[in-house]
């Protein structure tokens, strides 16, 4: 870790009031200088959406003398750390940390969060950057056994870098501290959810629909992030944002496209 004290980012997805938020800015603020930009409500399941065609706003919540200068913004989770690096931030942050999410962002779900987007963007911009998600989805979640792991894997991250290119997925699963039986290095589980449309109709007559859904883990390996979390392990997913299949391509570099 550098000699100064690092500069930190923190944002989410549940919103600047969110509780999951208020326990990340309490570990961050241990261990260096905070700044919060995060979305004035709550913005989950937004993925990498940015706005276009509306106006983003802006608003600083902290007072001058307050130790942990926060901002909310108008816009989704990718906007805020846009915002942060492009508008508020005189010098990009040692790290950025986006969290802690109320509910599971393991498996497929990370197409879907904007916890984990904020994250990949941070990434982008290289700036080393963390989600994290516990699997309890009540906005009064107990955050505090999973804070000494919080703060251990930051000052891990800090300490030694992240490979370029890649951001780390955590998720905590929900257990009393003692329950946790460490962390795991894991692959993203093969996953996905079947789907449903709950079809309803308004006293006009006019048809609306509910998603809703049902999640089925089709991996069976011992290596993956939901094996990790169903055992009391906290799982650690590396995710790139190069959505190359490199595999792929000796393959199809045998097609006959230009024949």
């Amino acid at each position: 870790m550098k000699n100064h004290s690092p500069l930190l980012l923190v944002t989410n997805d549940d919103g600047i009031t969110a509780p999951g938020i208020k326990a990340l800015i309490e570990v961050m603020s241990e261990i260096g200088t905070v700044i919060v930009v995060a979305p004035d409500k709550p913005q989950s399941a937004m993925g990498h959406a940015i706005t276009i065609n509306n106006t983003l706003y802006l608003n600083k919540i902290s007072k001058e003398e307050d130790l942990i200068t926060q901002y909310s913004c108008s816009g989704t989770p990718v906007d805020c750390v846009k915002m942060a690096v492009n508008e508020i931030l005189k010098q990009k942050p040692d790290l950025c940390v986006s969290g802690v999410n109320h509910g599971s962002n393991s498996s497929i779900n990370v197409i879907y969060s904007g916890t984990m987007s904020a994250a990949v963007e941070a990434g982008i911009e290289g700036i080393p950057a963390i989600g994290f998600s516990l699997l309890d989805y009540d906005w009064n979640a107990d955050f505090e056994p999973i804070k000494k792991y919080i703060k251990k894997i930051t000052l891990e991250v800090l300490e030694n870098g992240l490979p370029e290119g890649v951001v780390l997925n955590v998720n905590f699963p929900k257990r009393k501290e003692n329950e946790i039986k460490g962390i795991k290095i894991c692959r993203q589980a093969k996953a996905l959810w079947v789907e449903k449309f709950d079809k309803r109709e308004t006293p006009q007559g006019r048809d609306y629909y509910w998603l809703s859904g049902t999640f089925v883990n089709q991996d069976k390996g011992e290596d993956t992030d939901e094996w990790a979390l169903e055992n009391d392990y906290i799982s650690v997913v590396p995710v790139q944002f190069d959505l190359t299949a490199h595999h792929a391509m000796q393959q199809l570099n045998t097609l006959k496209w230009n024949d």
